[in-house]
């Protein structure tokens, strides 16, 4: 623990640099520059708060242990003061774990808003139905967390399900909690086509990538071809008379981006141009995680589009996540938007690694 209270000394000497900084004129005139701060001191704040109670819980013990070797005569105050010392001790151990997770690398995109995509993959029609289920679960999750969704683009199939949907959620550290759906999800149930009663395997792949608003990667306008074309709407039945349908090319990746939802080409060039960013920062940072998880195994994996990382087993009413090991019996409710037990269980998992490789170096 030596090195991390060490790390927690500069923090709370930054914290205060950071106090004295901010009540500074020129950095107060400075919009950027105070924004910067600003945030850096929110981000330090639960830390700083946190070290500082455990200061004074860490007092508390060396004092009742200095009262109770100097002896006392008030045997009603000796208890007293031992289980003050115990619940104390009980305090330090709470504290000291917390402080560990408080002290874990943060992820720089985890308070970002998301760009999910969700395909039909192997399994025909069902696999189009499965993707259309996974849309209306994350949305009644999206829905209990109080967040926005936005569909930004979608195909619709004959069945009624989804060869692929885009879409935008906005809200609270929205990131944080969905960055682990990236992956096959593979579905087992009797398909509404079936006569015969079989239960067919078919899967959807999700993506989630963080929207890079802020311009954190650099697109060079001279990299990208954009071509404009007159947008339809279900099958053809409405001919838009202007070209205001948008693909845009990456073209040191080949990433396309297509777009004609909204009702104008400057429109859909905006939403384009926000999900071809997306794209492509995931392309780069899956190819950066590639070579950090060659030193690395994740449990919890790195969203690899192959990677089966669930199963939903609709006869059984079961949910088994393969990544770590977790097995639920309330497939209806996880389809209703209750994801929370699955997703508290990953993020926990992967602190726990994380604190044992914290530990370790």
């Amino acid at each position: 623990m030596d090195k991390l209270f060490d790390r927690l000394q500069m923090l709370e000497d930054r914290y205060e640099e950071l106090g004295e900084l901010l009540s500074d004129p020129e950095v107060i005139a400075d919009t950027n520059r105070f924004t910067k701060l600003s945030k850096e001191m929110v981000d330090l704040r639960e830390t700083v708060e946190k070290y500082n109670q455990y200061k004074k819980v860490v007092q508390q013990i060396s004092d009742d242990e200095e009262m109770l070797n100097a002896g006392l005569d008030d045997d009603e105050m000796t208890a007293m003061v031992k289980e003050e010392l115990a619940a104390s001790k009980e305090e330090k151990e709470k504290l000291e774990e917390e402080i560990k997770v408080l002290l874990l690398p943060k992820d720089p995109n985890d308070d970002k808003n998301i760009i999910m995509e969700i395909r039909g993959a192997a399994g025909g029609d069902e696999a189009s139905l499965f993707a259309a289920d996974l849309f209306n679960m994350y949305s009644k999750y999206a829905e209990k967390q109080g967040w926005s969704i936005e569909v930004v683009d979608k195909n619709v199939t004959e069945v009624g399900g989804f060869k692929e949907i885009v879409l935008l959620i906005n809200g609270k550290n929205v990131y944080s909690k969905l960055k682990y759906e990236s992956g096959a999800h593979r579905v087992q149930r009797v398909p509404v086509t079936e006569s015969a009663g079989r239960i067919h395997t078919s899967t959807a792949t999700v993506v989630v990538m963080p929207e890079e608003e802020d311009v954190e990667i650099e697109i060079d306008p001279k990299d990208i071809r954009v071509d404009v074309f007159r947008s339809s709407g279900a099958g053809g039945q409405h001919i838009n008379k202007t070209s205001s349908a948008v693909r845009m090319t990456h073209l040191p990746t080949g990433i396309v981006v297509s777009m004609q939802d909204q009702r104008s080409q400057q429109q859909n060039r905006e939403k384009a141009m926000r999900i071809l960013k997306a794209r492509v920062y995931d392309y780069y940072k899956s190819q950066e995680q590639s070579e950090y998880d060659e030193n690395r195994k994740s449990a919890v994996g790195t969203g690899d589009r192959s990677e089966r990382i669930r199963t939903y087993n609709y006869p059984q009413n079961r949910v088994t996540d393969h990544r770590i090991g977790l097995t639920l019996n309330k497939l209806d409710k996880i389809m209703n938007g209750e994801l929370d037990d699955i997703i508290d269980a990953l993020v926990l998992y992967d602190q726990t690694k994380a604190l044992e490789q914290l530990q370790n170096e």
